[in-house]
């Protein structure tokens, strides 16, 4: 009886997803094709690459990853970005532990990740441009809002240096936990509210976001997009907004990295990047299809659950 009453429950919000996938499908069919398409050509170059190694036309030189362990790497850049264009986050908080435990070194990877995130994230910003959920030459409040984001990825990028010898990095980590589950908390609560624009909190979570980025390499996007949603930013503007300001971040970041370590993984970066970018578009339809209220419900829902994921870890 109860399982009957769970199964009606469930049932229309198996039909509300079905119908929402239908009518993005519909809306965005030639996108959504030529996107398979993209897709399949992918797989087909992967299969290729094992065929060419199994009749020993070509041959793994030592340390080269295998064909398999591309095509996971492949696969997870492209839920790992669709996810973080379609929310603001998610792609590096998620993706850079996955590699560690597919055996790749953290010196392959944090450059790679920078690279792939620096142009999925110029590529989400322009596909969000062209699908209307932001115009940042038009909108005043959604370029003042870069900006200031923009300016503060650069001073992050250099502070987190200065404040990493100064502050312990247990105290630090849990600050920023903190921070990210009261953003998530307050993000759920205001979901059906207007709030008024405040570039002080813009100001604030931007900063503090940036530092994050520059200990650790992770966790801008789930503080600066909340942290925007606060502050009265719309929640498509502000996953839009996020993901071209997060692209400077990474940008600096590469910079530094080139200089003092030298050049690119490529084995590991072109397939984040072709993972990353071909999941772009479709996630920039999902934005555009979507009411801003579940938006901004996603987004509280996921921050909320990346701090749970980051408290467990830290006090695990």
């Amino acid at each position: 009886m109860r399982h009957s009453f769970t199964n009606r429950r469930s049932q229309p919000m198996v039909r509300a997803a079905v119908a929402t996938l239908e009518h993005l499908y519909l809306g965005h069919r030639r996108r959504f094709n030529l996107w398979a398409l993209l897709i399949l050509l992918a797989l087909a170059a992967f299969g290729l690459r094992q065929f060419l190694l199994d009749a020993g036309v070509i041959g793994l030189a030592a340390g080269e990853p295998t064909t398999w362990a591309l095509l996971g790497v492949f696969l997870a850049a492209l839920v790992c970005e669709y996810m973080d264009s379609s929310l603001g986050m998610g792609y590096g908080t998620t993706l850079t532990p996955l590699l560690l435990l597919a055996g790749f070194e953290p010196l392959q990877i944090v450059p790679a990740v920078l690279f792939s995130e620096l142009l999925t994230g110029i590529a989400a910003g322009a596909m969000h441009h062209r699908d209307g959920n932001v115009d940042i030459f038009r909108n005043a409040l959604a370029r003042r809002t870069f900006l200031l984001l923009a300016l503060l990825s650069a001073v992050g990028a250099v502070g987190a240096v200065l404040i990493a010898v100064k502050i312990s990095a247990f105290w630090f980590t849990l600050a920023i936990v903190v921070i990210v589950l009261a953003m998530g908390l307050m993000t759920l609560v205001t979901a059906r509210r207007r709030i008024r624009y405040r570039a002080g909190g813009i100001l604030a979570i931007g900063l503090v976001a940036a530092f994050n980025k520059g200990l650790s390499g992770g966790g801008y996007g789930p503080l600066v997009t909340s942290g925007q949603v606060v502050s009265g930013v719309p929640a498509k503007q502000a996953v839009a907004i996020t993901s071209m300001a997060e692209a400077l971040t990474c940008l600096v970041g590469l910079g530094a990295y080139l200089m003092l370590k030298g050049g690119l993984d490529w084995s590991l970066a072109l397939p984040l990047v072709t993972g990353g970018l071909l999941s772009v578009p479709m996630a920039t339809a999902t934005v555009r299809g979507l009411a801003e209220e579940r938006i901004r419900g996603a987004v509280g829902g996921m921050t909320l659950i990346l701090g749970v994921v980051l408290l467990v870890k830290l006090l695990g």
